[in-house]
């Protein structure tokens, strides 16, 4: 540690990036605060970077036994990557959102592999990026108020941050509904699918904070911890994974159509509202994350799906449509499912010949 309080984060500079993230220590526990609470603590590059910078300090500080994340405000713990300046790159093609998208997925990769106890309160929203700094974390708390969600098919992106790997391992094809959907898990439901470890009611956080200050990791999380409410995903698992089984996103949605169940029905018309190549590449790289198994290969396979949808104009109108413009009424290119060649799925998955993330060697993709 630099002043016995506070890491550098990789930057000595007083300026406004500093703010965005705040660390302290307190006991031996350190904590990272996105404070972006205005933008619902939305990650920016510079923010991962001084939060990677922050865990090779504390890695080797003897006096950090664990790590814990938070976020700043009321509303939730972070709701994403900074989706417009994505937005702004796509627009340009130029390709700044490539190395935010490497050192952003490196950084969800050490989270995984952290020698620490790394601690995620994933109170209110946690969605996109928001996942990823936190779900692959060591212990992950759930809140009554948590709402956690891959929302990237409603603006024309997929999954990312290690989120086809998490949503690959939720039970039968509730990983699959999330993932195609964007729909929200609540603190039940996030324990179900592997999102979540722990359930501790929001009012207790404080309380929480303070013993993980003093105690092991889980022994504090554990002292604090409850049942939460039930969920709605156990319930539906049995039109889930039959109508999610299907091979295709047609085949899918045609399911959904003709289930009696009305939830069914709602995610029909959740899909026809999406970007259908969003979700024929979205449906791809789950079924290929299934076989790739480490989260380091899902990441490099994530890392260019991402770097090829800044080529797609879907992107950038889905951005335009829930975030710029707010019009809600997005125009997909292809507008159908049937106009999504296997072709348009295929390239989205191609090497691109820029050496990807380093992180894991060997084959770099599990066709089919």
């Amino acid at each position: 540690m630099t002043d016995g309080t506070r890491p550098t984060g990789g930057t000595d500079r007083p300026d406004a990036a500093d703010e965005d993230v705040l660390f302290d220590v307190d006991g031996h526990a350190a904590r990272v605060t996105l404070n972006r609470p205005r933008a619902l603590n939305a990650l920016t590059h510079a923010m991962v970077l001084r939060v990677d910078a922050a865990l090779t300090e504390w890695e080797h500080d003897a006096s950090v036994r664990t790590v814990v994340l938070t976020g700043a405000g009321e509303r939730g713990l972070c709701a994403g990557g900074d989706i417009r300046a994505i937005h702004d790159d796509a627009r340009v093609r130029g390709g700044a959102s490539g190395p935010f998208w490497r050192d952003e997925y490196r950084l969800n990769a050490r989270i995984a592999r952290y020698p620490k106890p790394y601690v995620a309160l994933m109170d209110g929203i946690v969605m996109g990026g928001g996942v990823g700094v936190s779900a692959h974390g060591s212990v992950r708390v759930v809140t009554e108020r948590s709402r956690v969600a891959m929302p990237e098919t409603g603006i024309g992106f997929v999954p990312d941050v290690g989120g086809t790997h998490l949503l690959a391992r939720a039970p039968g094809e509730l990983g699959t509904h999330l993932g195609l959907t964007g729909a929200q898990a609540g603190a039940a439901d996030a324990l179900l699918c592997g999102l979540a470890d722990h359930h501790v009611p929001s009012e207790a956080l404080p309380a929480l904070l303070r013993d993980l200050a003093r105690l092991p990791a889980e022994e504090a999380v554990r002292a604090h911890a409850t049942p939460p409410e039930p969920g709605v995903l156990a319930a539906d698992r049995g039109w889930i994974d039959a109508c999610y089984a299907a091979a295709t996103v047609e085949e899918i949605v045609d399911r959904l159509a003709a289930d009696g169940a009305p939830a069914a029905k709602e995610a029909a018309e959740t899909l026809a509202g999406r970007s259908p190549t969003a979700l024929k590449v979205t449906l791809a790289a789950l079924r290929r994350a299934r076989r790739l198994g480490t989260l380091e290969r899902v990441l490099e396979q994530e890392y260019r799906v991402s770097r090829a949808c800044l080529d797609s104009p879907d992107l950038v109108e889905g951005i335009r449509a829930q975030v710029v413009d707010k019009d809600r009424r997005p125009r997909w290119a292809p507008a159908t499912l049937a106009g999504v060649a296997e072709a348009d799925v295929e390239r989205c998955f191609a090497p691109r010949g820029d050496g990807g993330l380093g992180l894991a060697p060997g084959p770099e993709d599990a066709a089919g």
